[in-house]
C-alpha cells in the first residue's frame, strides 16, 4: 500500500469525509511560491498555505534558523522554565503591538481560547461576574469550543454544533466596503453595548476583513467606535489579528487602519512563516497586573508544546525577515495588481461581488456550487485556490512575482467565465 492509499484509508482531512469526498492534490515539494505534485506538475500557490507562507517556502533565512535550532534545543516544557528564544519572540511581539504581555500557545484557535479566558479571569480580579461576549455576525474565529462560541451561529460552519456550545450575543456586522457607510452597524453595535455590558467580559472581532466568515474588507470606522465603547463600559477588546496581522492588509496589524489599541491581540499564521504551527495572545499591562494581582493571581492555561524553542526561532527568524524587507511597498503592489485584475471580473453574470485589501483578493459568486468545478479548472491550468462557498479568493505570499499574480486572478477569472459553457 503506498502513502496515498494510506491517506485515502485513515487521514481525515479538514472539513472532509472520510473517505475525502473531495480531490486531494499528491503533493512532492515546495519551493517559493509553488507546490509541486508527485507527477512533477507546478502548481501556484494563490493561497500562501492558508494565508500563513508570508515569504514563501523554503526560504534559506528560515530553513538555517531552524537547522540550527535543533541541535540546541528542540523542545523543552516551559513550566518553571524559561530560554532565550520565547523572550527575544516576546520581546518583539511588545514592540511591534505596543502592548506588553505575551502568552505563547499553539495555534490560533488556542490563543483564542486564551483570550476569552484572559477576559473571563480580568472581570473576576475585579470582582464582576461577566462571562459573555459580544462578537459579530460573519464572524470566525477558530475550530475549539470556545473560539466556535463566538464564530457567528448561523452563517458559520460551526452552526451544526447546536446548543453543546456556549450563547454569546451577535451584533450586526458592517456592509461589505472599506469606505461604505457603517452607521447601522454602528447603531446596532452601541444598542448591543448598552442593553449587555453588565454582562460581558470582552468584545471580539477581526479587524478590518472578517476571514473565513466570508472574506468580509469593512470600514475602519467600526472599529473607532468599538474602542471607545468598549473603554467606557469596561469590556476588553480583543482583536483577532491571527489572519489579518503581519502585514496582510496592507498595515503590520489591521487595528492600525483604525488608529486604535486593543486590550488584547491574538496572532498565529504568517507569525513563523508558515514554518511551524504557533500564536500568541498578546495584553496590556492592566490586564496581566490586574489578574496576577488577584486573589488567584495566575492565568490558567498552559499548553504543552508552549512556547517550543523552535517555533520560536523560526518566528523571530520569520518578523525580522519581514522586517528587513520591503514589505510594505511588495503588498502595496499586490494590491494594486489584485484591484487591476480583479476588475475584468466585475461584470460576469455569475460574479455578486469583487474586493481586495492589501494581498487579500475576492471573487463572490452568486451561486455556490460552482466551487469544486472552479479549482479543478485552476489546478489543471496552474493554479493552487481553495473556495469556500461562493467565495472565490486568493491570499498571496508577498515574494510572488508579479507575472505569478496575475496568472493567479487570470485564471480564477476564465474558470468562472467557463462555468457558462
Amino acid at each position: 500500500m503506498n502513502w496515498l492509499e494510506i491517506d485515502k484509508e485513515h487521514v481525515w482531512h479538514p472539513y472532509n469525509s472520510l473517505p475525502s469526498s473531495t480531490k486531494l492534490l499528491p503533493v512532492k515539494r515546495t519551493n517559493k511560491t509553488s507546490i509541486f505534485l508527485e507527477d512533477d506538475k507546478e502548481l501556484i500557490d494563490g493561497m500562501s498555505s492558508w494565508w500563513s507562507a508570508i515569504h514563501g517556502y523554503n526560504h534559506p533565512v528560515l530553513n538555517e534558523a531552524l537547522k540550527k535550532q535543533v541541535d540546541i534545543m528542540p523542545h523543552i516544557m516551559f513550566g518553571g522554565i524559561a530560554h532565550e528564544n520565547a523572550s527575544v519572540l516576546s520581546k518583539l511581539l511588545v514592540d511591534l503591538t505596543g502592548l506588553h504581555s505575551v502568552f505563547l500557545c499553539d495555534s490560533g484557535s488556542v490563543s483564542v481560547e486564551v483570550a476569552l479566558k484572559t477576559a473571563i479571569q480580568y472581570q473576576e480580579a475585579k470582582g464582576l461576574k461577566k462571562y459573555k461576549f459580544i462578537a459579530c455576525e460573519h464572524s470566525y474565529h477558530g475550530d475549539t469550543l470556545a473560539a466556535m462560541s463566538v464564530c457567528d451561529p448561523q452563517n458559520s460552519m460551526h452552526s451544526i454544533y447546536g446548543t453543546y456550545l456556549p450563547k454569546h450575543i451577535f451584533t450586526k456586522a458592517p456592509n461589505i466596503g472599506f469606505d461604505e457607510d457603517c452607521s447601522e452597524a454602528i447603531k446596532s453595535l452601541e444598542e448591543t453595548f448598552v442593553k449587555h455590558h453588565k454582562e460581558v467580559a470582552g468584545f471580539i472581532i477581526e479587524p478590518v476583513v472578517q476571514g473565513a466568515g466570508g472574506m468580509r474588507v469593512y470600514n475602519p470606522e467600526f472599529l473607532v467606535k468599538a474602542r471607545e465603547l468598549c473603554s467606557k463600559y469596561d469590556i476588553l477588546f480583543i482583536a483577532d489579528e491571527i489572519a489579518t496581522g503581519f502585514g496582510h492588509t496592507g498595515k503590520m496589524f489591521a487595528v492600525e487602519h483604525a488608529n486604535i489599541k486593543p486590550d488584547i491581540m491574538t496572532v498565529g499564521k504568517g507569525l513563523t512563516g508558515g514554518y511551524m504551527t504557533m500564536a500568541a495572545m498578546i495584553t496590556t499591562k492592566d490586564v496581566s497586573d490586574t489578574i496576577s494581582n488577584s486573589n488567584l493571581g495566575i492565568l490558567m492555561h498552559g499548553p504543552t508544546f508552549m512556547g517550543n524553542p523552535l517555533a520560536c526561532s523560526v518566528a523571530i527568524a520569520s518578523i525580522n525577515l519581514l522586517l528587513q524587507s520591503p514589505w510594505k511597498k511588495r503588498v502595496l503592489t499586490i494590491e494594486s495588481i489584485f484591484k487591476e485584475e480583479l476588475e475584468k471580473a466585475k461584470d460576469l453574470e455569475l460574479v455578486e461581488n469583487i474586493r481586495n485589501i492589501g494581498a487579500i483578493g475576492v471573487i463572490e459568486l452568486k451561486d455556490g456550487s460552482y466551487a469544486q468545478k472552479i479549482q479543478d479548472y485552476c489546478v489543471e491550468h496552474g493554479v493552487w485556490i481553495r473556495p469556500f462557498g461562493k467565495l472565490i479568493y486568493s491570499i498571496v505570499s508577498y515574494t510572488i512575482k508579479e507575472d505569478d499574480l496575475r496568472k493567479i486572478v487570470r485564471t480564477m477569472i476564465d474558470a468562472i467565465i467557463s462555468m457558462k459553457k
